[in-house]
């Protein structure tokens, strides 16, 4: 079997390059075109891809080492050959194809002929420059205008950044000057010879002696001298007086002070992402950006805890053991979950909440005379039902509380149905069963399926849909205590009732002064969907039904 070995080929002007990236092993099986190393210049980083296929023998350059033209990358064994047909090691394919760019002639725009300036004045020119050889690409893609329009330029300076599928490339000026036409945009795909943007040269030499008008086309079988790839460029001289270019460093050098240094698959996959590479910390060679970096950073700020973002400082982490004897137990999965639902409503809901209190003393005698009832069917029946009924019934009465706002925030769904959740304190945590078309159903309906979710719930054997598809949130806390409190909305609902202790209070009826069963009630709403007035009706609505069982047959 007979080797080769591969070289640094023509590196397009720049002198030295820095390897980034070694993409292959000692003995690994490689094919043709396939990418061996990655290099990078001040300006590009671009593959270098095998000329032959074969395998590895050796690799003679490390990750970070600099490198220059000709130098030995690697030695590969080829496949398929013998010793006695030994392939040429000197000039790689990639090599000759890069070498092919020709120095490109600078033709006038017209056949007359310049004259000399003898004044020595100051001589603007316009250049139009043009993509140059693509070294086999048929077409790139413009990723980025690096110069813009009325800009100064200093000769090698960057006009736009290319893209192909293997290097990203920045097309240099050839001239000191003013951009004075962009003829490209971002996202544009190029091929060889298209026009790029047009500078404005000012020289304070004079202009060169006379330009034959014709020229005569070299011979086909001429060797061509050959050059790295450069800017094709048209020079259009138009002798005029300007001033003497200022030596400042402009807006595009100071970008280029701040390039962060990543090969085309990442920015490609960072545009993507939609994440700016200036943000992402790199920790390859000279900082450059890697995919892990890329894919770390938007771990980060995906895992990040919710308050990262939305402008809320952390909570300072306490040792408490330092005060006293502590105890850490921690947090089960369904107090995690309720924390964050908590969490997020609270910081994306505009709560207002409003109070008012139930005369249920009329409700009290009704439900105690069903006693006897209640034990031949063996249900109890507490006020939860009459208070279910009575809100499905302002559901159904005020559709406004009866929705739930677009993700987008640009429409309100309104609801057919009427769904209703009931919050249960059980020892694992809060969970909320939801109990479906609770306007369709009666008082003894109610009281049936509202013990066995309640049941259910205490046991943990809810399933995950009898807590889905709510509309309305009912907490009470009345058999706890209380004389009121601030609920939260269970979003995306827009609405819950918070329910506290009976409380006995003194009431005029008939003009006459008698202890009365006073309900205390407080209705959160989401404002964004939910106005004062619809609120204040809503609670009214709600009151006045539980102040007289009747009007829920109405």
């Amino acid at each position: 079997m007979s080797k080769q070995t591969v070289k640094v080929p023509d590196l397009g002007g720049a002198s030295e390059v820095e390897v980034i990236e070694i993409c292959v092993a000692v003995g690994d099986t490689i094919s043709q075109d396939q990418s061996l190393i990655v290099v990078e210049s001040d300006k590009a980083s671009m593959d270098i891809p095998s000329p032959v296929a074969g395998v590895i023998v050796s690799i003679a350059v490390a990750d970070g080492a600099t490198i220059s033209e000709g130098d030995v990358v690697l030695e590969v064994e080829l496949a398929g050959s013998d010793s006695s047909a030994e392939a040429p090691a000197e000039v790689p394919a990639q090599e000759a194809a890069v070498e092919a760019a020709v120095e490109s002639a600078v033709e006038p725009a017209s056949e007359s002929v310049t004259a000399p300036n003898p004044t020595g004045a100051p001589v603007t020119s316009v250049l139009s420059v043009y993509v140059p050889d693509l070294g086999g690409a048929d077409k790139v893609e413009l990723i980025e205008v690096v110069a813009g329009v009325g800009e100064r330029i200093s000769e090698g300076d960057g006009i736009v950044v290319m893209e192909s599928d293997k290097a990203s490339m920045e097309l240099p000026s050839p001239v000191t000057g003013v951009i004075t036409v962009l003829h490209v945009k971002e996202g544009d795909s190029l091929a060889e010879g298209d026009l790029v943007a047009e500078v404005e040269v000012i020289d304070s030499a004079p202009a060169p002696a006379a330009v034959a008008a014709s020229r005569t086309p070299a011979p086909v079988h001429a060797q061509p001298e050959v050059k790295a790839a450069a800017p094709v460029v048209e020079n259009i001289a138009t002798p005029v007086a300007s001033e003497k270019v200022t030596d400042t460093m402009s807006a595009r050098d100071r970008r280029r002070k701040t390039d962060t240094h990543a090969g085309p698959a990442v920015r490609k996959l960072a545009r993507e992402l939609g994440v700016d590479l200036k943000r992402v910390k790199g920790t390859g060679p000279r900082d450059r950006v890697a995919k892990e970096d890329l894919h770390n950073f938007v771990k980060k700020i995906v895992t990040e805890p919710q308050s990262v973002g939305s402008g809320i400082p952390q909570v300072p982490a306490v040792d408490f053991a330092q005060f006293g004897e502590v105890e850490i137990k921690p947090m089960s999965k369904l107090h995690k979950l309720t924390a964050a639902n908590m969490h997020r409503s609270w910081l994306n809901v505009p709560h207002v909440t409003q109070f008012d209190e139930a005369d249920i003393t009329e409700l009290e005698i009704f439900r105690k005379g069903l006693k006897a009832e209640m034990d031949r069917r063996g249900i109890k029946i507490t006020p939860l039902p009459f208070l279910i009924k009575a809100v499905a019934a302002a559901l159904r009465a005020n559709p406004a509380f009866n929705a739930s706002l677009s993700a987008d925030g640009e429409s309100i769904v309104y609801k057919k149905y009427v769904n209703i959740g009931m919050a249960v304190d059980t020892p694992a945590g809060l969970m909320v069963p939801v109990i479906r078309d609770a306007d369709q159903k009666g008082i003894w309906e109610l009281s049936q399926e509202i013990l066995e979710l309640a049941t259910k719930a205490k046991e943990r054997k809810l399933k995950p849909a009898e807590m889905q598809g709510g509309c309305f949130t009912i907490s009470s806390l009345g058999g706890i205590g209380g004389t009121g409190f601030t609920p939260i909305v269970n979003t995306p609902e827009v609405g819950i009732l918070g329910v506290s202790k009976l409380a006995i209070k003194p009431g005029y009826v008939d003009g006459n002064l008698e202890p009365r069963k006073m309900l205390p009630v407080s209705l959160s709403y989401d404002h964004r969907a939910v106005n004062g007035g619809d609120a204040g009706r809503f609670l009214t609505f709600i009151s006045a039904a539980l102040s007289d069982v009747r009007r829920l047959v109405l």
